[in-house]
């Protein structure tokens, strides 16, 4: 038997994926334009150029220190601010001196406003007192109107409202005295 005699093998049908279909786009491509090689299409867009060349000056894609590239995330995202305000909070003691940082603490910061917590009401008064020179102090150190306001707050009071022997509907220790 001749091989033109012979029958053509069957294949089996499946869906032209993959390879396949890779084949099957590169033979149809060769077949539109005979005697020439197509190229290949890239299916990826470059980047838009900005006009720099490569050379022999720096530039934004030469390898950079750390403290630059952490100096140029914060400024993209704007977080000067915060993170000078998270630096007041750790260095607190540094910035209103060892004596007012050992009986007050720094709680917390928005919109300009300051709020300190002491550990005695008369820490809180001599606060109060100091609070006009202490915002000057944070300003200088923090850049010009960062902080326009320190409420300071006494320390926690006790809470006579719940516990073992607390009476529904009592105001608390009050009841017992005259």
């Amino acid at each position: 038997m001749s091989p033109e005699e012979q029958e053509p093998q069957q294949q089996p049908e499946h869906a032209a994926d993959g390879l396949d279909l890779a084949r099957t786009l590169a033979r149809a491509t060769a077949r539109s334009t005979p005697g020439r090689r197509t190229a290949v299409r890239r299916t990826t867009e470059r980047a838009p150029r900005t006009g720099r060349v490569s050379g022999a000056h720096p530039d934004d894609r030469d390898p950079q220190t750390l403290d630059a590239a952490l100096t140029r995330i914060v400024d993209d995202h704007g977080w000067q601010v915060d993170l000078k305000v998270a630096s007041m909070f750790a260095r607190w003691t540094e910035l209103v001196g060892p004596e007012v940082g050992a009986h007050s603490r720094a709680e917390s910061f928005a919109d300009g406003k300051l709020v300190v917590r002491t550990d005695s009401t008369a820490w809180a008064t001599q606060l109060k007192l100091l609070a006009p020179a202490l915002v000057r102090r944070l300003n200088e150190d923090l850049g010009h109107g960062t902080v326009v306001v320190i409420e300071v707050l006494g320390p926690h009071a006790p809470s006579w409202k719940h516990g073992a022997r607390s009476v529904r509907g009592s105001r608390g220790p009050r009841d017992t005295y005259g």
